[in-house]
């Protein structure tokens, strides 16, 4: 009996031993991991500051903790034990689901795009019950909008995630999961919290006793932002349409071949071949945005027939 519990113990021990040496591979792998998905980041960093533009400057970190508070719960909570399920059970979900959302980030930024060069009535509509709502209402839409985004991007990243470590033992997909959701939201929203805040660090170097080459940057800095905030609005937008897209795009073997072959053609030029993809990426967004902005109308517009038919 004692034979048998000692060779129980080693087995454990053994076994604790294999694990830990695999644990030390983790640090590599979660760099390896954040350098797949750096694409995502800069959209995610590129699109969240639109969120608190306009609102009470003494209210922007407190917007961006909630927003980074929520994405972390879900990349923590949601999406990793969703990828590793799906991955285990149903692998072939992923890339559907992955194409859902991308769909969304597409219809969400070409409704930034049409916004820009439409007078519709529903702009205005809009328009009117912005103002007409408190600030803090306003600020819960904003919160909510900013996840919703938020939530496909870091879909996106975890799915990325559990790609680079399928290969791995179960405990080291979920550790380098959960520190890449870690490592990536903190990195994030410390980025947006300093871009957003930027104006209140040049206002406070350009005031006090500080040297006159600080106080001229503090000026600088503060002149700036908010054309800076302004740029960082627009690479959002089409940040959005070229994620977006490439997300889908890489879920159809036609057009994943097909943007292969664009990276290839230029190949010699990478800085062109990027530029490329990009662009035929957010083309393809904006085509995908108003595909998908269609069928909202026309589910907008059979639903009240259908409420009437129900009525009669």
């Amino acid at each position: 009996m004692a034979s048998g519990l000692f060779a129980l113990l080693d087995d454990i021990s053994a076994l604790v031993k294999v694990s830990a040496a695999s644990l030390d591979d983790v640090p590599a792998q979660v760099a390896k991991t954040t350098g797949k998905v750096s694409g995502i980041v800069i959209d995610d960093t590129a699109v969240t500051p639109k969120y608190v533009v306009g609102l009470d400057p003494s209210r922007e970190l407190s917007i961006i903790y909630q927003i980074a508070k929520k994405s972390l719960f879900n990349k923590l909570l949601i999406l990793t034990p969703a990828a590793l399920v799906l991955g285990y059970f149903a692998p072939w979900a992923i890339t559907p689901i992955l194409m859902l959302g991308g769909a969304y980030l597409c219809y969400e930024g070409y409704e930034k795009v049409h916004s820009l060069f439409s007078k519709h009535p529903e702009a205005h509509a809009e328009t009117e019950q912005l103002e007409t709502i408190t600030p803090e209402e306003l600020e819960q839409q904003r919160v909510a909008g900013a996840v919703r985004t938020d939530i496909i991007l870091s879909a996106e990243i975890m799915a990325i995630a559990y790609s680079q470590v399928t290969d791995q033992p179960i405990v080291n997909q979920i550790v380098v999961m959960l520190a890449v959701a870690v490592f990536i939201t903190v990195a994030v929203y410390g980025f947006v919290g300093l871009i957003v805040k930027a104006d209140d660090i040049g206002l406070h170097l350009a005031e006090g006793d500080n040297s006159a080459a600080t106080k001229s940057f503090g000026r600088g800095l503060v002149k700036f932002m908010p054309k800076f905030l302004s740029i960082l609005s627009y690479v959002g937008t089409a940040a959005m349409l070229w994620v977006g897209f490439e997300i889908i795009a890489h879920g159809i073997p036609f057009t994943a071949h097909l943007l292969h072959e664009l990276e290839l053609a230029l190949a010699s030029t990478p800085a062109l071949a990027w530029l490329a993809k990009v662009v035929a990426c957010g083309l393809g967004g904006l085509v995908v945005g108003f595909v998908v902005d269609q069928i909202v109308r026309l589910v907008k517009k059979l639903m009240p027939a259908k409420k009437e038919s129900a009525a009669h």
